[in-house]
């Protein structure tokens, strides 16, 4: 692939090697994002997509490699370091706080952000992208659906106002309706101009709404390229899309 076009890249993760305790799980991952753009992870389970996320965000210290976002070199900073630079994390399975309401949650989405203005403006954006979250912002988020519940985790990450929004398996766990109204969001998400990474095991829903994907296994990069071409590829689609 012509990697002239990646210039000016917000994200560009280059040679990530990571793991838990011996057990290696990133073998050299290299994952690019450029403003405006939403990118698909796919792959089968054990592939690392999720580590690769766990790595970019600081949850997990690479043990080479390099991560820059918005041209700073981000490897080794803490989570709360990264988020204040403008990147949200959205972790699998739907984490919210179930006691508190969807209001509360949005607020504690907000809380690095003093401005009492800014804080309000990204909470009508977040209302106009999810107006059901407004007609609920008084229900305790416990007591919601699990696809109500991931609107909550997504419309939180969206309350720092974020320049890059990584979502690790935004469908995992939902049913069908449910899934295909969180693309929707997605893609609403992406006319907005936010610029988003998404891990999904939903291979096939992840590449027809991206712009480009890449194909991760065995903590390698196997493929990459449009969200289309990979569709249409023989080897993508007899490896991971049941073709």
């Amino acid at each position: 692939m012509d990697d002239s076009r990646l210039d000016g890249a917000l994200l560009r993760a280059e040679g990530i090697f990571a793991g838990y305790g011996k057990m290696e799980i990133l073998h050299g991952v290299s994952l690019t994002v450029r403003p405006g753009e939403m990118v698909s992870v796919i792959g089968p389970n054990g592939a690392g997509k999720s580590t690769a996320f766990k790595a970019i965000v600081g949850l997990l210290r690479p043990r080479s490699g390099s991560i820059v976002f918005d041209s700073r070199e981000i490897s080794g900073l803490r989570p709360d370091q990264v988020l204040r630079l403008g990147l949200a994390y959205v972790p699998q399975g739907r984490i919210v706080f179930p006691q508190m309401t969807v209001f509360e949650n949005l607020e504690m989405g907000a809380y690095i952000e003093n401005d009492t203005a800014r804080v309000q403006a990204a909470l009508e954006r977040v209302y106009a992208l999810f107006p059901i979250l407004s007609e609920r912002r008084d229900q305790k988020a416990g007591t919601m659906s699990g696809g109500e519940q991931q609107m909550v985790a997504i419309a939180r990450a969206l309350m720092t106002t974020p320049k890059l929004i990584l979502l690790d398996e935004p469908s995992l766990g939902l049913s069908p309706k449910f899934v295909t109204l969180i693309y929707e969001k997605l893609t609403e998400m992406k006319r907005a101009g936010y610029t988003m990474m998404v891990v999904e095991q939903n291979a096939a829903k992840a590449l027809s709404v991206t712009d480009r994907g890449y194909v991760l296994e065995l903590g390698r990069n196997r493929f990459e390229g449009s969200g289309q071409v990979l569709l249409a590829d023989p080897e993508v689609k007899r490896l991971y899309l049941g073709g």
